[in-house]
């Protein structure tokens, strides 16, 4: 607990220096091994009952986005992809959104 022996302090200091690099290197080995934990063989294999209605509702969100894609290219202020901006609920919108902005900002300055 408490002790006034200098050199009983440097040992205990040192022996908890020592128990916290080795604490250090077993998280890091607990994180290298996570970060290159080999890749599963196929997306399919790893939820095959699922699969085909996610392959349906990953297409149906291509198909939305490349329609809003087409809807945006109409769209000529600033104020009005702002508003569907505001109105996005999803990242993807909101991106495709946020680069026909850029893309009128651009134009206006030249």
């Amino acid at each position: 607990e408490a002790t006034l022996d200098l050199a009983e302090r440097r040992r205990i200091r040192s022996a908890i220096r020592e128990l916290q690099r080795q604490e250090l290197e077993r998280d890091e080995e607990t994180l290298a091994s996570k970060r290159f934990r080999p890749e599963r063989s196929s997306h399919r294999q790893d939820n095959k009952e699922n699969w085909p209605q996610s392959q349906c509702l990953e297409e149906e969100q291509q198909a939305a986005l490349a329609a809003l894609s087409e809807q945006l290219e109409a769209i000529t202020t600033v104020e009005e992809l702002t508003k569907l901006l505001r109105a996005a609920g999803e990242y993807e919108e909101r991106k495709l959104i946020r680069a026909a902005i850029r893309k009128l900002r651009a134009e206006e300055i030249e």
